[in-house]
């Protein structure tokens, strides 16, 4: 592996993770794929070790700012576990082939979305007048 470029990657997916709060995981599995040479289940395994750290100082300084719902965030956690634990055995079971295409539908629809919404004026925005 290319520490340098392994570097790079972290602090670009760090960087993300920290802008958009999706972990990084949308960087880093095409990037260690592509850049690094990984195949698609090695890529989504490591960059769910990866997420950890990145989810614990971000949740951290989110929690300071007072953006953090702790009660929903555990409720998600613990009940994410079980649908973890069938998307590894899933993950193990389907073609490299099939993980792939799966993992470049769900970037092209989160990009989607996030292109619709960012194009589209909030309605708060939109009722709002200067001065107010």
């Amino acid at each position: 592996m290319d520490v340098v470029l392994a570097v790079a990657l972290a602090l670009a997916g760090g960087a993300v993770g920290g802008l958009l709060g999706v972990g990084g995981g949308i960087v880093f599995v095409p990037a260690l794929t592509v850049f690094l040479g990984s195949d698609q289940l090695e890529a989504e395994a490591t960059s769910l070790l990866v997420i950890v750290p990145m989810a614990i100082v971000g949740t951290w300084r989110q929690h300071r700012l007072g953006n953090v719902d702790l009660r929903d965030g555990v409720t998600i956690g613990i009940l994410s576990v079980p649908g973890v634990i069938a998307g590894v055995v899933v993950a193990n079971a389907l073609p490299r082939r099939a993980l792939e295409l799966g993992f470049a539908a769900l970037c092209l629809l989160v990009a989607y979305r996030l292109l619709k919404r960012g194009l589209s004026r909030p309605e708060a925005e939109a009722g709002a007048t200067v001065g107010e």
